[in-house]
C-alpha cells in the first residue's frame, strides 16, 4: 500500500490542477480499504486507489458513473476530472463533487427500516438499468457478480484454517446450497460493495450510494450482503421486499457473506482488527433470510 497523504495529494492537484491549488485538502474521517479520499474545498472530492489491484476502477467510474446516475433514485459520485500518475503516486486517480452526508453506520437517528427500503428500491433499480455495454463481471470488481464458486477455494482454505474455531458442517451446508443455483436472465448491474461505509444519509435517511469501484454487471447476488452485515429482524425482511429477488438469489447472497466472513476470519482477505466478520458469520449461519 501506498502512504497516501495531505502533502502528497496537495502535490497532485497543484501540478495537474492548479486552479485548485489554493483549496484546503483534508482527509475524509473514515476511509476505506481499496481507496484514500480527500475533501477538496468545500464542494469537491479527491478519491485515490490505495493499490494498483484497485485503479481500474477509477477509469470505469468516469465512463460509467454519469450513465447510471441518469436511472436512479439517489444521488451517486460526479466525476469531475481524472488525475494523471505522477512521481510518488504511479494510478490514475480521480475529483469528484462533493456528496454531504455521514456514513449510515455513523449517522445520528437513521430509521433503519426505511434504510432497509430505500436501500433496496435503488438496487432494485440499477439492476434494470439497460447493462448490454457494461463490465462484465471478473478481475476488475473482484469478482463480484461471478458466481460465488469463485471463491470455492478460499472457502475450503478458510475452512481448514478455522476448522477449531467455526461449525464447519454448518458452512459448508451453507455454502453447497448458494452453489445450487446460477443467475438465470442477462448481466444485470450491480454496485458490488454495498456496505455501510459506502451509504450515505442526511436527516436520518439514505441520501447517496458511493464507491462503485467494483461495479459491472453480472449476478446482483453480491449485493445483498447487507441483510447480514448490517441489518436485523424485520429490516432483513424489508430489504428482501424491497429488491424483490428469487429464493436461488438470496441463497448466493448468502454464500457471498458466508465467503467473506471465512476469508477474513482466515486471514486470506482485508484485516478486520474488531473482528466484525465474527458477527457477520453468527448472522449468516443462524438467519438465512429465506426462511
Amino acid at each position: 500500500m501506498i502512504d497516501i497523504t495531505v502533502d502528497l495529494v496537495r502535490a497532485l492537484v497543484a501540478e495537474q490542477f492548479p486552479e485548485w491549488s489554493r483549496l484546503p485538502i483534508e482527509p475524509v474521517a473514515r476511509q476505506g480499504w481499496d481507496n484514500r479520499t480527500f475533501r477538496l474545498g468545500d464542494q469537491l472530492a479527491v478519491r485515490l486507489p490505495s493499490a494498483e489491484a484497485y485503479a481500474a476502477g477509477v477509469e470505469k467510474e468516469d465512463r460509467w458513473l454519469p450513465v447510471l446516475a441518469g436511472h436512479v433514485p439517489l444521488p451517486v459520485p460526479s466525476p469531475v476530472a481524472t488525475g494523471r500518475p505522477a512521481p510518488g503516486y504511479p494510478f490514475p486517480w480521480s475529483v469528484r463533487r462533493w456528496l454531504p452526508g455521514e456514513t449510515v453506520d455513523r449517522a445520528a437517528d437513521v430509521d433503519r427500516s426505511e434504510l432497509a427500503r430505500d436501500l433496496g428500491r435503488f438496487l432494485a433499480a440499477l439492476r434494470k438499468i439497460p447493462a448490454q455495454r457494461g463490465p462484465v463481471g471478473g478481475r476488475h470488481s473482484h469478482f463480484r457478480g461471478c458466481h460465488p464458486s469463485v471463491f470455492g477455494d478460499q472457502v475450503q482454505c478458510a475452512l481448514d484454517r478455522l476448522r477449531d474455531v467455526v461449525d464447519v458442517k454448518a458452512c459448508q451446508a451453507v455454502w453447497a446450497s448458494a452453489l445450487t443455483s446460477a443467475w438465470p436472465f442477462p448481466p444485470a448491474w450491480f454496485h458490488g460493495d454495498v456496505a455501510a461505509g459506502n451509504l450515505l444519509a442526511v436527516d436520518g435517511r439514505l441520501s447517496a450510494v458511493i464507491d462503485f469501484g467494483t461495479c459491472g454487471v453480472g449476478d446482483p447476488a453480491c449485493d445483498l450482503v447487507m441483510a447480514w452485515t448490517h441489518f436485523a429482524g424485520d429490516e432483513r425482511k424489508v430489504f428482501r421486499e424491497a429488491v424483490g429477488l428469487s429464493d436461488d438469489t438470496w441463497r448466493r447472497a448468502r454464500g457471498w457473506a458466508l465467503w467473506k466472513a471465512l476469508a477474513t476470519m482466515a486471514g486470506l482477505s482485508s484485516p478486520d482488527p474488531e473482528g466484525f466478520q465474527n458477527g457477520v458469520l453468527v448472522h449468516v449461519l443462524e438467519d438465512s433470510v429465506i426462511d
